[in-house]
């Protein structure tokens, strides 16, 4: 067992068998109005929320057996809300109950307004390693029309005063495809963002969800729908823009520096152990995977009786196999047909053979090293490639 203190002291070790621990923090300041995560305003019972995703980190010490847990991630919501005391209580929860890595990667969602220096001091002495800020727009009018709760100036600013804490690990979020902003300043943003060399750069398209500010305003008129054609132009641009300016392109969403790729979610999508807690979160064994309920009254009150509420789907072959072809083919390894064959016996190339070669024609995948790969233009389309790869 190695103490929050020692993380990253000593890299000797190496570990095969590793999972990762995921913690959603259900709490908000306000409510960006894209976001259709599940989050509550109300922090009044945020002290009771601790407790009961301490209970439930103790009624599940159990779910990863004993594999090392090499990343800890603390999601939401906005986890920057939680204050040191709340923080490290969860962190020497999880040490309690697990062997943890002493070079795992701990990383704390935030948002600007929330990182003033004295923060900073405070999560960097808590051991977390790693800060993903959800910057979304240096632009004060973007900012103001997403209902976002800080400024342009706070965005530039709690990236500095990271750096000067000494944080050597940070991410950013950035929107892109947004009615009403031309290319020009989707350029400015990614240009302002690479003036800060963040090691780490999440980008996501706009998308209306129905039960959110910007859906109920669609369904009325008066916001407009997002344009697919706009996006598309968008995440060419930011494409060659983060190539040229060194970072790689591993995931869809994803860019970062060499070496420096989001070891958490990159368990995701390569199909490796977690347990996630707290409402709303999921979990996943390698044969079933859980979803606890996304209702925080309902969450405390069954954790207060010593019961974790969550529904459980067993996977079958066609599961597994169609999940690893949807979260593959998202990153730059893509899929292993040789994995596909002798994990699952499917021939992909023998089963859907005319359909891959047609893609390949089309510039849109391509096979190395016995890895189906997206190409850029392949990228565009991967929900559509990796759904009609799906075996029945």
């Amino acid at each position: 067992m190695f103490s929050r203190n020692d993380l990253f002291l000593n890299q000797r070790f190496k570990y095969n068998h590793l999972a990762g621990i995921y913690i959603h923090i259900p709490f908000c300041k306000q409510a960006c109005f894209y976001c259709d995560f599940h989050f509550s305003v109300n922090q009044s019972y945020k002290g009771e929320m601790v407790d009961a995703i301490l209970r439930e980190l103790e009624i599940q010490k159990d779910y990863l057996g004993n594999e090392v847990i090499k990343t800890i991630y603390f999601g939401g919501g906005t986890p920057s809300l939680l204050s040191r005391h709340e923080l490290e209580t969860i962190q020497d929860q999880i040490f309690k109950f697990h062997q943890v890595s002493d070079v795992a990667e701990i990383t704390l969602e935030a948002n600007p307004d929330d990182l003033p220096y004295r923060k900073l001091e405070e999560l960097r002495n808590s051991g977390v390693n790693r800060l993903s800020i959800g910057i979304q727009t240096f632009d004060s009018n973007t900012l103001k029309m997403l209902n976002r709760a800080h400024s342009a100036a706070e965005a530039r600013e709690c990236l500095s005063l990271a750096r000067e804490v000494g944080f050597k690990n940070i991410s950013i979020d950035l929107i892109y495809g947004i009615p009403g902003r031309n290319d020009n300043l989707w350029i400015e943003d990614l240009q302002e963002a690479m003036h800060y060399r963040p090691e780490h750069i999440s980008t996501y398209s706009l998308t209306v969800e129905p039960n959110t500010v910007f859906g109920r305003r669609l369904r009325k008129n008066e916001f407009p729908e997002p344009d697919e054609e706009h996006s598309a132009g968008q995440f060419e641009i930011m494409t060659e823009q983060l190539k040229e300016a060194g970072y790689d392109h591993y995931e869809i969403s994803n860019f970062c520096l060499p070496g420096h790729h989001s070891r958490h979610n990159s368990s995701y999508w390569q199909q490796q152990n977690y347990l996630g807690t707290g409402p709303g979160a999921h979990s996943y064994d390698g044969a079933t995977r859980q979803f606890n309920i996304s209702n925080n009254g309902k969450y405390m009150k069954a954790l207060s009786k010593g019961v974790v509420p969550f529904e459980r789907e067993v996977l079958n072959q066609k599961d597994k196999v169609n999940e690893y072809l949807l979260t593959t083919l998202r990153t730059q390894w893509g899929a292993d047909l040789n994995r596909l064959r002798e994990e699952f016996n499917i021939d992909l190339l023998a089963d859907k053979g005319d359909y891959i070669h047609g893609l390949v024609n089309s510039n849109l995948v391509m096979i190395t090293n016995q890895c189906l790969v997206l190409t850029n233009n392949g990228k565009l389309l991967a929900d559509k490639i990796s759904s009609d790869l799906f075996i029945d």
